[in-house]
């Protein structure tokens, strides 16, 4: 061989060499180094299946279920592997179209590509269940029910401060602050209320199984005898002050009315009730109808989706009075003992404001004016307070006035453990300044001392208002939890602190109490009396105008009432506003009475039975609202509620 030759075959050699080592080179890399080749096989042989947790079940005070779980089934699909299947029967079964039906194949093709399991139809109705069950045979292996835990209600009350789950959407999953990482499409989560608050402790955490597939990709079993799996955990139960009997008792009376009620154990800050009129069976928005019940409910004109507890501010009229005497007290420009010589009005700012009472005598001291609801004499306190010298001008006054009323909650979100709170509004020197264009005296707002005017507030900030006087001084932020089990982390911490407001006197806070039990014994809230207990209390009809067409109009007064019981060692503080219902003592007064009596004494008397009855069957509704609004109807069917029926059976003795 010549030497050319020789060279040649070396060359030829290497040649070969080099492109074996680059072949195991690459062989290496993949099978080895690069993951992302085993993960698509691993696929294609193993079926990663989610095991969704138990969300926490909730209680009341007295350990009653009042949102448990329920278990449903999805229906999920495998888009490669829908082959040869009765589709026409499915759609009969799914009642939707063969069009809707190759729509969904689609969507869960492109949202999760086609060897993996998607959601087909999720929350099936136990019919729809029922027959896909008996017939699974004939959609496999490209369709499997999947269990899911889902919420339900037993007493079918509370809806507006228990909230409700769904599944996250895709604008969630694309939030870029990590506040969603956690989740996967097809999760679901708290969107309102407690669900949405609690939602990191009621959630749980999700379990993986992973499942062996044979060559036809149909599940076989385990993998590696589950040692790769990892088990779902159930959530944390949470543990209300609610009492869910109250809570009943306080929906079925505000049926067929507009308003709310919030009451408070005074001593701890636990919401005994908050209640939203109108509202709905929170049953309604769980299951397979979630989606359809959730869009009536936003859209019906008596807007039962607001939580008006928190979310509706109104002017507090008269059950505002004892608050204006309090201040007024500590600022040193009345004593108890001041009286004011109001003849059926106020006119010394110019223009003559009528009072509802013109008999001498009653408004001769604070006390008396409290029973008596003496509107001039408080807008004149008030005046005397905002001018008070010592503040060195009315606009300071102001300030200072506000101040107290930030301190008592008023004015500002007390920070409720449900999301969506509202401020309400009060007259700081920046509205006023506003309103006015920079000139005004105490004139000018007047009627904020006797709680109209420039000022609205919530139920919830009147409930805690009566909280503060109740304890002389003294409040807890109202909340809903007051444990969470098995839980040591500081989520309570701020519930449990104490706040005190400012420097107000045990004097001037006892003055104020002994003129609200007046109002219950001798004044306008007679009947919130109770046999054997003291109550304090102050009715408010409050002005109710709307500018409809460009113009003014008056509309009906809000009937309302604020008050706590006992007067000593107070057990329950409450506010109760029913809208465009006219005087306190109609409506307010009498639904306030009666939860105190049920909470206090854990029964309704004999001879308030006709009162509760009248309650519960009257309704303010106008004649156009019916007609409009879809509530009832919706209500009206079956669903899970029945224990609610239970304890009204019970309180009314049937």
């Amino acid at each position: 061989m010549s030497v050319f030759n020789q060279s040649r075959k070396r060359v030829i050699q290497f040649i070969m060499l080099g492109t074996v080592l680059v072949i195991v080179a690459r062989l290496f890399f993949l099978q080895v180094v690069e993951t992302k080749y085993s993960k698509l096989a691993d696929a294609n042989a193993h079926l990663r299946k989610v095991i969704y947790p138990s969300r926490g079940i909730v209680y009341d005070r007295h350990g009653r279920a009042v949102m448990r779980n329920e278990a449903l089934y999805d229906l999920m699909v495998t888009p490669i592997n829908v082959k040869n299947i009765d589709t026409a029967y499915m759609c009969e079964i799914l009642e939707i179209e063969k069009k809707e039906f190759l729509r969904r194949i689609q969507v869960a093709r492109n949202r999760e590509g086609p060897r993996r399991p998607s959601v087909f139809a999720s929350l099936l109705s136990p019919d729809m269940y029922g027959k896909l069950q008996e017939s699974m045979y004939l959609f496999q292996p490209g369709f499997e029910l999947v269990q899911r835990p889902v919420r339900s209600y037993p007493y079918g009350v509370g809806a507006n401060f228990l909230g409700y789950i769904s599944e996250i959407t895709p604008g969630m999953l694309g939030d870029t602050s990590g506040k969603y990482s956690g989740y996967q499409q097809g999760d679901y989560i708290g969107m309102t209320g407690l669900e949405r608050t609690y939602e990191d402790i009621l959630m749980g955490q999700r379990g993986i199984q992973y499942l062996v597939k044979d060559n036809l990709n149909r599940p076989q079993g385990s993998l590696e005898g589950g040692i790769f799996d990892t088990a779902a955990v159930a959530g944390k139960n949470l543990r209300l002050a609610l009492d869910i009997d109250l809570q009943v008792l306080g929906e079925k009376m505000m049926a067929g009315k507009i308003g709310s009620i919030v009451a408070i154990d005074p001593q701890t800050g636990g919401i005994l009730t908050m209640v939203s009129g109108p509202t709905f069976d929170p049953n309604l928005l769980s299951g397979s109808y979630r989606a359809k019940n959730l869009g009536i409910l936003f859209t019906d004109t008596v807007k039962p989706m607001l939580n008006r507890a928190i979310q509706s501010a109104y002017p507090p009229g008269s059950t505002f009075k004892p608050i204006t005497g309090l201040i007024a007290l500590d600022e040193g420009v009345i004593t108890p003992s001041f009286g004011f010589p109001c003849h059926g009005g106020y006119g010394l700012c110019g223009r003559f404001s009528r009072c509802t009472h013109s008999n001498p005598g009653h408004a001769a001291n604070m006390r008396t004016a409290l029973a008596n609801s003496c509107n001039s004499y408080f807008m004149h306190i008030y005046r005397l307070s905002v001018d008070n010298k010592k503040w060195g001008g009315t606009k300071n006054g102001q300030a200072k006035w506000v101040e107290y009323l930030k301190a008592m909650g008023l004015g500002r979100r007390i920070g409720v453990d449900i999301p969506s709170e509202a401020p309400g509004v009060v007259p700081d020197t920046a509205r006023m300044n506003r309103v006015y264009r920079g000139v005004w005296n105490s004139c000018s707002e007047m009627y904020v001392g006797m709680g109209q005017g420039q000022l609205i507030l919530t139920p919830m900030q009147l409930a805690n208002a009566m909280c503060i006087i109740a304890n002389r001084g003294w409040y807890y932020i109202p909340h809903f939890v007051e444990s969470i089990d098995s839980d040591n982390s500081d989520k309570l911490k701020k519930y449990k602190e104490k706040h005190s407001v400012a420097h107000i006197s045990n004097d001037a806070f006892q003055s104020v109490v002994d003129g609200m039990h007046d109002v219950v014994t001798s004044g306008t809230a007679r009947k919130a009396q109770i046999e054997g207990i003291e109550v304090c209390g102050k009715t408010g009809t409050a002005e109710n105008n709307a500018v409809v067409a460009g113009k003014l109009v008056k509309l009906k007064d809000h009937s309302l009432f604020v008050g706590f019981a006992p007067k000593d060692n107070p057990k329950i503080a409450i506010a109760v506003v029913v809208e465009n219902a006219g005087f306190g003592s109609t409506y307010a007064v009498p639904i306030a009475s009666i939860l105190m009596e049920k909470y206090l004494t854990d029964t309704i008397s004999a001879k308030r039975k006709p009162v509760l009855e009248q309650m519960l069957a009257a309704n303010t509704f106008s004649q156009e609202i019916k007609n409009k609004s879809k509530l009832d109807s919706l209500n009206s069917v079956n669903y899970a509620g029945a224990e609610g029926a239970v304890i009204m059976r019970k309180i009314l003795g049937h």
